[in-house]
């Protein structure tokens, strides 16, 4: 079985499943060259038909056939993604923002599924189930017998019926019944007036309900007598691109321009305007961002910024100058693929990664190049390739690759899980500031091996070291090995001291979403985030303000 999946892994790059997606996607009419799509597509099939028949062990011809698109795709971009049925699912409810179950968040990974977020006033909360538990079995299926994220939907099912709930908490088992309901995933986890004048509204992400909960947040907040707001996109991922235009078009005038695409094919190339008469054209606008502000946040700031519209304030933001669209394919499963880049109203695109010269895994950046420049309606110069800039920029230090190795593990969730149940209760929001005993038990709770917290040196490491040993190398070295592997996570934990404040962040957030769920960390940010602090000292500051904006020295 290994040896057909290196088959189709030396596939990749070209020959294989060009005749699904071909097919699928109804492209014949814009290839080139008809003759070498077909030639591929046969030699596929009759590949696919010779393995099948002959091949000495059993196959799976789904596993098989799913494990070939996605070794293709990675030769792409990791946004043109193949979806089976259960993925379809997953991409309407992240569209939608509806789906009926639990009423909280979980994920899989290393066999474990762990309750990852829950959501305030729906069941799993009001039935007493915590972030960081885990799920051993639902209903009378044991977790651990699956292999993929699958299992998660599980959980799901029709509102009104019953799941049960084995959960490991903190090492011991409990049982819960908990009745299924519909959720709705509101992108405005928290809004609220920060002083008399200033209103915030935070929200994460770009489901079909976006600029429908952000209105409804600046009105009620226009009614406690906001007349000026920041606008929090840190963090935002993205999603869909008609409601960053209509959250754009709250701010701009009918008809501005807010977006452009430029496609392949001349149908996908369009041009995209405010469609409705705008709710406030006066009132000043503060937009944050940071590294993880992408896509459909990056057009809201970016077209607000050429347009003069707002000041950004942050840091440097994704930088996803691409948009993809579905495409449904058979059996009911869907292609998203990367159709388009897109450009604000000054003609700027603000991709990062250029994957069209990739070369295997080195992926060039465009602002290793020089960046061109473009002038604001105002005439301030801005710039292309890697994101959008903020105007006004929050000093924070620059993440090192042992803290970004630390963000994507989950030290820093299950360290949050410990001191929960080491902690009755914390501070109010407002009050609450991680100290630096809490991040030296952090660093102390990394050093003795409770996480899984590894950077790719460390991999590397060890898998050289692995060969040397299968190579019957490795007698004369097995000291020196333990002693670099020692030094080399000494200097992985010193390196993370680079980083404090944005490790302090990142744990403050995660302990205070065990006591006071997403609103929590967002009045925790209104109290001490550098960005607010900044924003609400330019939004006070009314010559500040048009002087950002205007072009002028300030």
């Amino acid at each position: 079985m290994k040896e057909v999946k290196k088959i189709f892994k030396r596939m990749k790059k070209g020959l294989v499943l060009v005749a699904v997606v071909v097919l699928s996607t109804g492209l014949f009419a814009f290839k080139s060259d008809f003759f070498e799509v077909a030639k591929q597509m046969e030699i596929y099939t009759t590949l696919f038909k010779e393995l099948n028949m002959y091949y000495i062990d059993e196959i799976n011809p789904a596993q098989l056939t799913e494990s070939a698109i996605n070794n293709m795709l990675e030769e792409l971009d990791p946004y043109t993604r193949f979806y089976d049925e259960q993925g379809v699912e997953e991409v309407r409810i992240n569209s939608s923002g509806e789906y009926s179950g639990i009423g909280a968040e979980s994920r899989y990974y290393d066999n474990k599924l762990v309750i990852a977020e829950v959501y305030e006033g729906y069941s799993a909360e009001e039935e007493g189930i915590k972030v960081g538990d885990q799920v051993l079995k639902i209903d009378d299926v044991e977790v651990s017998d699956y292999d993929s994220d699958q299992v998660i939907n599980l959980l799901m099912g029709v509102p009104g019926t019953e799941v049960n709930l084995l959960i490991n908490r903190n090492g011991i088992q409990k049982n819960f019944t908990i009745t299924r309901e519909k959720i709705l995933v509101d992108p405005v986890p928290h809004y609220q007036m920060i002083s008399d004048q200033i209103g915030y509204i935070a929200f994460d992400r770009f489901n079909n309900k976006a600029s429908s909960s952000v209105k409804n947040a600046f009105v009620d907040l226009k009614t406690q007598g906001m007349s000026k707001l920041i606008l929090d996109l840190r963090g935002n991922p993205g999603g869909l691109l008609n409601e960053a235009i209509d959250i754009t078009n709250f701010f701009v005038p009918k008809n501005e321009i807010v977006v452009s695409t430029k496609a392949k094919l001349k149908k996908w190339s369009e041009v995209y305007r405010t469609k409705y008469e705008p709710i406030d054209l006066e009132i000043p606008v503060v937009v944050l961002i940071d590294g993880r502000s992408a896509s459909a946040s990056e057009i809201v700031a970016g077209s607000l910024q050429d347009l003069d519209r707002a000041v950004i304030v942050g840091e440097r933001s994704f930088g996803k100058g691409l948009v993809q669209r579905y495409r449904n394919l058979t059996y009911g499963t869907k292609l998203k693929l990367t159709i388009s880049k897109y450009y604000t109203p000054s003609g700027r695109n603000i991709q990062e990664l250029d994957y069209t010269h990739r070369d295997g895994a080195d992926i060039p950046k465009f602002s290793d190049a020089t960046r061109n420049a473009f002038k604001t309606k105002s005439g301030r110069v801005v710039y292309d390739g890697g994101g959008i800039e903020p105007d006004v920029a929050v000093d924070k230090t620059k993440a090192t690759e042992a803290t970004k190795a630390l963000m994507k593990s989950d030290a820093i969730f299950n360290f949050a899980n410990a001191f929960y149940y080491k902690n009755d209760q914390i501070a109010q929001p407002q009050d609450f500031v991680l100290g630096d005993r809490e991040y030296n038990e952090f660093i102390a709770y990394l050093q003795v091996g409770k996480s899984n917290f590894r950077t790719k040196s460390e991999d590397k490491f060890e898998k050289a070291f692995k060969t040397s040993r299968e190579e019957d190398l490795s007698s004369g070295i097995s000291n020196s090995y333990d002693r670099l592997l020692k030094e080399l996570e000494q200097e992985k934990i010193s390196e993370l001291g680079k980083n404090e404040d944005r490790i302090k962040e990142k744990l403050s957030d995660e302990i205070l979403n065990r006591y006071y769920f997403k609103k929590g960390e967002y009045q925790n940010h209104i109290a001490h985030s550098p960005y607010i602090k900044e924003a609400v000292s330019i939004l006070e500051d009314e010559n500040r303000y048009h002087s950002i904006l205007s072009n002028e020295k300030h």
